[in-house]
């Protein structure tokens, strides 16, 4: 089934990115409402397990801990039915996020980078204001063998503007000047 098989690269993105202790995997599980073979749904909630226990992530885990869980689930829904999608766009994913998860999850982009690099049509697009994170990135980048470097990054930042008023610069940089 597609569930075992997202669930399986969540358990991997999981213990790749998550820095914690408290929580060993997620997983998504479902449950089908009543109903005949026409009218039949299901439902789907985010677990954490921890030893032998399962508990529904929702209320007891910390905004960090969800952060990180939404990005690790898009990541494996995206693996599981986008394999040949071009584009990949995180936005602000380091939000509440520590200093130890960021560094996970700068590992796991600079995996997926390395892992989908050689498709033709991939990019991926992070938009963050978290300078230090796109650092961990660059930093995880170098340690994977065979992947070349990004030649460079667009910076976009507002300038002021008479009246009070502001406008976006976007300025190519080097990949190299992070």
């Amino acid at each position: 089934m597609k569930i075992e098989e997202i669930n399986k690269i969540i358990r991997e993105l999981w213990t790749r990115t998550y820095q914690g202790n408290d929580i060993e995997e997620i997983a998504i599980v479902s449950g089908e409402d009543g109903g005949g073979k026409a009218t039949r749904s299901y439902n789907y909630r985010v677990v954490m397990k921890k030893g032998q226990t399962l508990l529904d992530m929702r209320g007891r885990c910390s905004a960090g801990q969800r952060v990180l869980a939404s990005i690790v689930i898009r990541l494996a829904l995206a693996e599981a039915f986008c394999i040949n999608c071009g584009v990949m766009t995180l936005d602000e994913p380091t939000t509440n996020l520590d200093h130890e998860n960021k560094g996970g999850l700068a590992g796991a982009i600079a995996r997926l980078i390395a892992e989908r690099g050689r498709q033709q049509n991939f990019q991926l697009i992070v938009i963050t204001h978290d300078e230090d994170f796109v650092d961990m990135v660059k930093q995880e980048l170098s340690t994977q063998a065979g992947v070349s470097m990004p030649e460079y990054y667009w910076r976009v930042s507002r300038e002021p503007a008479p009246g009070g008023r502001a406008y976006s610069t976007i300025q190519v940089c080097e990949w190299g000047t992070i």
